[in-house]
């Protein structure tokens, strides 16, 4: 059978790729981790598993819903369900994960709604599968809902929410966790980009074209303002609704850098609604914290920081099976062209008074 232009498109660059293809043993432990080491991690705990696992969707660590055994008629479905959390090898260092910890114990103990790891009998939250070097957590499982939107009646909660972690995040000293900055988001990832096999030649010029303005005016803006611990990732599904009570999920990509990160990420629209869900937002959010309102003129080059950094990920992973089947259209002429014109949109919006 003829494969189509897509498929032989990914052929191609997977097999000119080798360095990004190919994986360490340690790597492919990870990929596919084995049902018996996975329910063993989690009785490390002191639980016994009933051996029943859900892998739940996350491209960039591995999670597993296991199921436990009940130890009294009055425990509830969620009581007897657990979430495991195997951290992507690399990624982050033993010092980098303690701190989304630390950070989530905080939050939680100043009656903010997030989901702190549970304590093994040492009273650690992080353990490592010593042999193949990696950190895991296990949770509670929480239930809820994810909202597609947020609805108007729920921006104000979560502007109070985001300004109580705010709070506490502005009154953390800066340790190992990355800055969100035009060099880290943008230098680096352009260089990253240009330099691998997934942006073609032919397409660097015009890329560069256009990002290399973006992130210089970037430069300029952002260090103008106070950079202090934030979510990071805060979209709505990362967001779990238990009525009208959100319940703040995944601080894997905690970091530091403007308030308004956390604010345009909940609620990314430009359109008319969007804009009315903000003023809502950061109605709620001045209600406990003062926002900077100066900080809104930086949402399109976070956008384009984000974009980049997307881009970037995607390449980084390219050597886990997960990403080439998810993501088979990266790397194509069109994927380019889409991306290199969504960053000129920012680029003529950022020009325009």
């Amino acid at each position: 059978m003829l494969r189509s232009w897509k498929e032989r498109y990914v052929g191609a660059i997977l097999d000119s790729v080798s360095e990004y293809s190919s994986s360490t043993e340690e790597e492919q432990f990870f990929y596919s981790l084995d049902p018996q080491t996975v329910l063993t991690s989690v009785e490390r705990i002191g639980f016994r598993t009933t051996g029943k696992i859900l892998p739940l969707n996350s491209f960039e660590n591995r999670v597993y819903q296991v199921e436990i055994e009940a130890t009294s008629r009055e425990e509830s479905v969620y009581d007897t369900q657990k979430i495991a959390k195997f951290y992507r090898l690399n990624r982050w260092s033993e010092e980098q994960i303690r701190e989304e910890h630390e950070f989530l114990s905080l939050l939680s103990e100043n009656g903010i709604p997030v989901v702190r790891p549970l304590l093994f009998p040492d009273g650690d939250t992080l353990q490592t599968i010593t042999e193949h070097s990696i950190w895991f957590c296990v949770s509670p499982k929480v239930g809820g809902r994810h909202q597609p939107e947020l609805p108007p009646e729920h921006s104000k909660k979560i502007g109070r929410i985001l300004a109580q972690i705010h709070n506490i995040g502005s009154q953390v000293s800066t340790r190992s966790r990355k800055h969100l900055t035009a060099e880290t988001y943008g230098d680096k990832n352009i260089s990253y980009l240009c330099d691998s096999p997934f942006l073609p030649k032919e397409s660097q010029t015009a890329y560069r074209s256009v990002v290399e303005p973006i992130v210089a005016y970037a430069k300029q803006r952002l260090t103008a303002h106070p950079q202090i611990r934030l979510h990071g990732d805060c979209h709505l599904g990362n967001v779990l609704w238990q009525d009208d009570q959100p319940i703040i999920l995944d601080f894997d990509d905690m970091l530091y850098g403007p308030a308004v990160q956390d604010i345009w990420l909940v609620n990314p629209g430009r359109d008319e609604d969007s804009r009315k869900r903000q003023d809502l937002l950061l109605e709620g959010y001045d209600e406990l914290r003062t926002f900077d309102y100066g900080e809104l003129s930086l949402i399109e080059l976070l956008r384009a920081l984000r974009i980049l950094h997307f881009q970037t990920w995607i390449a980084k992973r390219w050597q886990d099976p997960t990403f080439p089947k998810t993501f088979d259209y990266f790397g194509t002429p069109q994927y380019w062209r889409n991306e290199i014109a969504a960053l000129q949109e920012i680029s003529e919006l950022l020009t325009t008074p």
